[in-house]
């Protein structure tokens, strides 16, 4: 492609809309890494949590599990209209937006002065109907946006892939974007696999059966994996019940779930999307808020 300049850097199914104060600083980043082996040997020190917390490939090793729900929802409050997660009285949560070209342009270091911690912005998407890949029109003014108010980058394409070769090319084109901001000094924490079903007539990829669902997100990931990314899938309960145990097991997971005072997905999340009709200062429409949680 030409080279880019940036311009002067039990749950409701819920779906991104195509279209607190100051939280106390924190311990390292939950990379699913770290989550899990937190997650794994706490689950396996009681039988009740888990059971058989081998690898689960070996013939007659126990089918693999859910990790459970690592968090005590107590210990979550709202501040000024914003979830803050607590262990005592650290917070061990950061707080940020996501968005794409349908928040148009945007006041970046406004975005950063009202407390935004982090920032996913979209790279792309497949078309609904006629599987075009594009870029967002906004993902290089926005990560460059980002990147000098030092708001933290991650991001995410949104998929409309119906197969593994499809996500494969999905996140081809994703990574070559990324590059092409990283030659401008931008960086990116994870990439996200965002796939759901749109409401317009003669949308290919809705009702995709759980199986192709499953394996289109594994590719994906495995694809952004080897290029050096740190993969992530986003999606309601709904959608990321249609993933195997294995995969949920085996990247970050970003719950959508809105108008709950907690969530109620049984999964080990690392994130929630806890409103899509957020309002912040710099931002001129509803935006997508999140909670990104953290451990030491």
């Amino acid at each position: 492609m030409p080279a880019r300049t940036m311009t002067p850097r039990s749950c409701a199914p819920a779906q991104r809309g195509e279209t607190a104060p100051a939280i106390a600083p924190v311990a390292a980043l939950l990379t699913r890494r770290a989550f899990l082996g937190v997650a794994v040997a706490t689950a396996c020190a009681g039988a009740s949590l888990l059971v058989g917390c081998g690898s689960g490939g070996a013939p007659g090793a126990a089918a693999p599990v859910d990790i459970p729900c690592p968090y005590d929802w107590a210990n979550l409050r709202w501040e000024e209209g914003r979830p803050v997660y607590y262990e005592g009285d650290q917070a061990r949560s950061r707080w940020g937006v996501d968005v794409s070209e349908h928040q148009r342009a945007m006041d970046w270091e406004a975005v950063a002065g009202a407390g935004a911690q982090f920032a996913f912005v979209r790279i792309g998407n497949r078309g609904a109907t006629e599987g075009k890949l594009d870029v967002d029109e906004f993902f290089f003014q926005n990560v460059d946006g980002a990147t000098r108010a030092g708001v933290p980058l991650s991001a995410y394409f949104f998929s409309q892939s119906v197969n593994e070769d499809e996500a494969r090319e999905e996140a081809a084109f994703a990574i070559e974007q990324l590059r092409v901001a990283m030659e401008q000094g931008a960086s990116f924490q994870f990439v996200a696999y965002d796939h759901e079903p749109v409401d317009i007539e003669g949308a290919r990829a809705n009702d995709l059966p759980a199986e192709q669902f499953a394996a289109n997100a594994r590719a994906f990931c495995d694809t952004v994996a080897e290029a050096g990314f740190e993969p992530m899938v986003y999606g309601n309960q709904s959608d990321l019940g249609r993933l195997t145990v294995e995969e949920r097991r085996a990247w970050p997971l970003w719950l959508a779930e809105y108008g709950v005072e907690a969530p109620t997905a049984p999964y080990a999340f690392a994130l929630w999307q806890y409103t899509n009709k957020g309002t912040v200062p710099g931002i001129d429409t509803d935006a997508d808020l999140n909670i990104w949680f953290e451990t030491r």
